[in-house]
């Protein structure tokens, strides 16, 4: 017997007709467990008819008005069948803050699981050491470490646009969300991870980039619980990606970051150098890095380029910092921000916090480690152990009360008197929480500084030495293809065209 061979019983579980079977199994579990009912004290249970997927798909399709629904029905508090699982979701901002201290709560819990099955990561399951000590490298995402990173990012910024600038003189068109992603993709891989060797440096990000849009494009379907296998290429995708971040891989570009530097060394002590699984983990820490930066800088540049009084706004208050700090619009690339320059633009920032208004659609997600009861101003309600809690933040976001026509784009949204505005109000009560498109707790993303500095950064050299417009007058929708994960791309993309400023 070679040492590769199956015992038959694991062959023909593998098989297309034992997957098939497997999942066959395993929808009727899922039916057994849809039929759950509701006990006393429990929230409202809604549950929908199909097995599965319960009311994932009205959700999925109009998730704002469903859950308005809902709540109007239900009140703030209700459990829903998704996908398999059973949330409750919280709708009410006041009730965030107690909620997120319940220590029977684990966010923990839930990321190990996004791990495992959308990245293939094991040993984080049954490891809380290595868990600890990958945290702790977000410190390398912050303070003076940021710094040195958006110092680097505007370097690659550099390499990216300078060529443009000398020979882009008359209209040249692209689609907008491709041009994000490309620029996106290749100043943040090389930002995080460095370059690799100049002969293959173009070739090897541009194959890279478009492996991980495939993988990112099946994201939600990994996260469904459908075993790998059933989902297409998507696996041989997913490898392909671990491959070129192995190790051994790595090793071949320079000028690593600190924070991967760190993450490197921390699991080299928990792994052999030629697991890889390492890769995994790189895949992990990238996807992180890159796949809601994307639709981010795509919006902020959608919304601004169909608004030209933002457009004068933002360039006035750019040209207004580049002369107050002796910075002139020469030939060539010179421009140089440092973070408390971009944090001083006030109205920069409202730009880009009002598309992650109008676009972000993530959810902050605790899994219930045990039976617990859920205080509010209303009632006490139960909640089961091993279900999973939700705080909806689009709802948030689009509340008529928070926010003055909340359906439309307003680039000074969050500004006041000149300064950034932080009050807003929900029935008569100062809202700590306002505008979620990172996360809350202890699942605040850890890099959100780096992805906000990056959208500046690319806005700001946009407007500065390129005129942009959008070309096509079709309208341009959000799709929810990703809705509780994130932000969301558009539902097509858009033809646009820039040239050097004269």
């Amino acid at each position: 017997m070679g040492c590769f061979s199956l015992e038959p019983w694991l062959q023909r579980f593998l098989s297309p007709s034992g997957l098939l079977l497997a999942a066959a199994l395993g929808l009727l579990v899922l039916c057994l467990r849809a039929r759950r009912t509701r006990r006393p004290g429990e929230p409202p249970l809604i549950k929908g008819w199909l097995p599965y997927f319960g009311l994932a798909l009205k959700l999925q399709k109009d998730p704002i008005g469903f859950m308005r629904t809902l709540q109007q029905q239900h009140g703030d508090t209700f459990t829903l069948f998704l996908g398999g699982k059973y949330i409750t979701f919280i709708l009410d901002p006041c009730q965030y803050q107690s909620v997120m201290k319940n220590n029977k709560l684990s966010f923990r819990m839930f990321s190990k699981n996004i791990l495992r099955k959308a990245f293939s990561i094991q040993k984080l399951m049954t490891n809380d050491d290595l868990n600890n000590e990958l945290h702790d490298c977000y410190k390398f995402l912050q303070g003076k470490f940021l710094d040195v990173l958006l110092e680097n990012m505007m370097q690659n910024l550099r390499q990216v646009f300078e060529p443009q600038l000398f020979k882009t003189m008359t209209w040249e068109k692209a689609h907008l969300l491709a041009f994000c992603s490309s620029v996106i993709f290749e100043t943040t891989f090389t930002t995080i991870y460095g370059k690799c060797p100049a002969g293959d440096r173009k070739k090897f990000i541009t194959e890279l980039k478009d492996e991980f849009l495939k993988f990112d494009a099946k994201f939600i379907h990994l996260l469904s619980g459908i075993p790998i296998e059933l989902l297409g290429n998507v696996k041989s995708v997913q490898k392909k990606l671990i491959q070129h971040l192995t190790s051994e891989n790595l090793a071949k570009i320079q000028g690593w970051s600190e924070v991967v530097q760190m993450r490197q060394d921390i699991l080299e002590k928990y792994y052999t150098f030629k697991d890889f699984e390492i890769g995994a983990h790189h895949l992990g820490f990238l996807w992180a890095s890159v796949a809601n930066t994307i639709p981010a800088m795509f919006w902020a540049i959608y919304y601004v380029l169909r608004h030209p009084e933002a457009i004068a706004v933002l360039r006035d208050e750019i040209d207004h910092l580049l002369q107050s700090t002796g910075q002139k619009q020469g030939s060539g690339f010179s421009i140089h921000i440092t973070r408390e320059q971009l944090d001083s633009l006030v109205y920069l920032e409202s730009a880009i916090l009002e598309a992650l208004r109008l676009c972000t659609f993530s959810s902050v997600i605790r899994f219930v480690q045990e039976d617990l009861t859920l205080p509010s101003e209303t009632r006490d309600y139960h909640l089961r152990k091993g279900d999973l809690l939700a705080i909806f933040p689009p709802l948030l976001h689009y509340d008529p009360e928070i926010f003055e026509a909340p359906e439309e784009y307003r680039f000074n949204r969050f500004v006041e008197n000149g300064k950034k505005k932080t009050t807003f109000f929900k029935s008569g009560k100062r809202l700590k929480y306002y505008i979620l498109p990172f996360g809350l707790g202890t699942s605040k993303c850890p890099g959100r500084f780096l992805a906000i500095n990056e959208v500046k950064q690319l806005l700001v050299v946009l407007l500065t030495y390129f005129d942009l417009e959008i070309m096509d007058d079709k309208p341009i929708q959000l799709d929810s293809g990703r809705f509780l994960l994130g932000i969301q791309y558009p539902d097509s993309d858009v033809l646009f065209q820039y040239k050097v400023k004269s």
